[in-house]
């Protein structure tokens, strides 16, 4: 980098817009979307797509709703005029969708476009040309009036030539692009789009597209949004004209770019499905899209199955969706840190189906885009013990006594921050049952039990091992439980080391349903020297669930002495 101060660049000029609008507006309905994955997206993949997966992708993009799609470039290459014949030849395209197709200002390059779509129902004519001071400058060597008339007359030829298509059936509307508009002179785009209107003679109910693309991004996205508010109040025949957008993303926010330019007043915008696209690609028009939808806008397009709109699009184009993608990525539904977890799973608790969506750090419920609850929390040494608490319940149905929470969350921390690594949801449990159910053995083991109950109290007998060493004790209370304890109080235990305890929290639960559902029991004890300690169990009896539990208990709370 250069040392400061840095003269190697230079600030992009602010717009001079008194009065600007767009700060205080809001967005209350969808743009007009098209998608230019088959065009913009495809030309910037080291394997372009072939022509079935072109295709599959076209499919997707109608089922998702999308009416403008741009298809190709069919006067650069036979494989993109073959895809477009394919489109119309095969009737693959619905009678709403309207094609578009991308076309240099050059006459040759225009007819060959046009023979292309022969056929068509539905066609968007996109003719686009350089217009910035250094594109003038350095690869056309033109003055500005050059360049404007590059443009009207690939726009009268088109006009001229597309008759016999319009006469045939065809609609077909004419979309403009000043290519680097953001780079150019405002004054000069405003006179170059109004020379091409002139030309093609738009109305209220046949409107041109007036694409103003940020085709490489330079400023910040508020001066986009002036520059196009700019425009949008200049333009003689706003009523006959939309107002479209193409933004690249070279300073990441292209996103940002395009949402202001909205409340500028664009009505259209064109992008890819994940930002696809050259150098750090187009902008991403499902963030755009499921930004909308969660301020109460539905965005027109279905990402009812964004994993099934993932899949395609990772097999088609061979890239991956990053899993901290917005919306999409593997890990954006996912919490690893204990205080996120907690809040999640707090306010997730009280959610009401019928009311608006506000679960902490989750800004869109996944349902609503296929996505799975499952993935939410997730176990790293960060993680926090109402996660934990969270995967044994969602994953295993157990509903840990909250006081539990912290024990296991610690241990689970422990075992992660050992391994280095984060613990699936079968990991987790696995240390759990391993910590809990497992924890039956030794040093104390439970052999065999019988209750005898009378009218006012419960007599317990108990085959133990404690220490490798066998023994029947009995003990008598107001129940299961407590008779167990009693008996547990034998003096013989508490010579060779068994503790003296006390039942501080019992609870109990199913695990499953039907005759042959188990029953889950925690018990926390504390003993004579002070220390709390939960145990657990499960058994389809519920008595033996609880001493079960008891055990489990006593031996961690000898392991810990240890």
């Amino acid at each position: 980098m250069q040392p400061a101060p840095v003269s190697k660049y230079r600030p992009f000029p602010p717009v001079l817009l008194p009065g600007r609008q767009w700060p205080n507006r809001t967005l209350a309905h969808a743009p007009i979307w098209c998608s230019v994955d088959l065009r913009d997206g495809n030309q910037a993949l080291a394997q372009p797509m072939s022509v079935e997966e072109k295709l599959e992708f076209f499919d997707l993009l109608v089922r998702m709703g999308f009416k403008e799609i741009e298809v190709g470039f069919p006067s650069a290459s036979q494989i993109e005029f073959d895809f477009t014949r394919r489109l119309i030849d095969e009737h693959r395209v619905p009678d709403d969708v309207a094609i578009q197709v991308l076309c240099q200002c050059r006459e040759d390059l225009v007819d060959r476009s046009l023979e292309a779509l022969q056929g068509a129902k539905n066609v968007i004519f996109h003719l686009y040309n350089s217009t910035s001071p250094a594109q003038r400058k350095y690869v056309f060597g033109l003055e500005k009036a050059g360049i404007v008339q590059i443009a009207t007359r690939a726009v009268e030829h088109l006009k001229q030539r597309s008759r016999a298509l319009v006469a045939a059936g065809t609609r077909l509307r004419l979309e403009y692009s000043p290519e680097s508009f953001t780079s150019t002179e405002l004054e000069f785009s405003l006179e170059i789009c109004e020379a091409v209107s002139d030309v093609w003679q738009p109305t209220p109910a046949d409107k041109i597209i007036l694409n103003l693309p940020v085709t490489v991004e330079y400023a910040m996205p508020n001066v986009h949004a002036d520059q196009i508010e700019w425009m949008c109040g200049k333009l003689r025949r706003r009523d006959a004209t939309i107002v479209s957008l193409h933004a690249h993303n070279d300073r990441g926010t292209g996103v940002a770019a395009t949402e202001l330019a909205l409340l500028a007043g664009a009505d259209r915008v064109e992008g890819t499905l994940f930002g696809n696209g050259e150098r750090t690609g187009n902008v991403d028009l499902v963030t755009v899209a499921l930004n909308l939808y969660t301020q109460g806008v539905h965005p027109g397009l279905d990402f009812s199955d964004i994993n099934g709109i993932r899949e395609v699009y990772e097999r088609c184009t061979r890239l991956e969706v990053p899993p901290r993608h917005p919306y999409a990525g593997e890990l954006v539904f996912t919490a690893f840190s204990g205080s996120h977890q907690d809040a999640i799973k707090k306010s997730w608790a009280v959610q009401k189906p019928d009311a608006p969506w506000d679960v902490l750090y989750i800004p869109i419920d996944p349902a609503d885009i296929g996505r799975s609850y499952k993935a939410i929390i997730r176990i790293n040494s960060q993680s926090g013990k109402g996660g934990v608490a969270y995967v044994l319940e969602n994953e295993f149905g157990f509903q840990l006594p909250k006081l539990m929470h912290k024990e296991i969350g610690r241990l689970i921390n422990e075992v992660a921050d050992t391994r280095g690594t984060e613990l699936g949801p079968q990991e987790v449990y696995d240390v759990f049952k391993e910590e809990y159910l497992e924890n039956q053995k030794t040093p104390l083991a439970l052999s065999g039990v019988r209750f005898l109950n009378r009218p006012d109290e419960v007599t317990c007998e108990a085959s133990i091992v404690f220490n490798g060493t066998g023994l029947t004790v009995a003990g008598s209370g107001n129940g299961p439980i407590a008779a167990f304890v009693r008996a547990l109080q034998d003096e013989r235990l508490r010579a060779q080391g068994l503790p003296k305890f006390d039942i501080l929290n019992y609870s109990e639960h199913s695990l499953g349903k039907g005759a042959e559902a188990k029953a889950v029991s925690y018990i926390q004890i504390k003993t004579d020297h002070g220390r709390s300690v939960y145990g657990a169990a499960t058994h389809t009896n519920i008595e033996l669930a609880s001493v079960r539990a008891i055990v489990s208990a006593v031996n961690r709370a000898l392991a810990q002495k240890k």
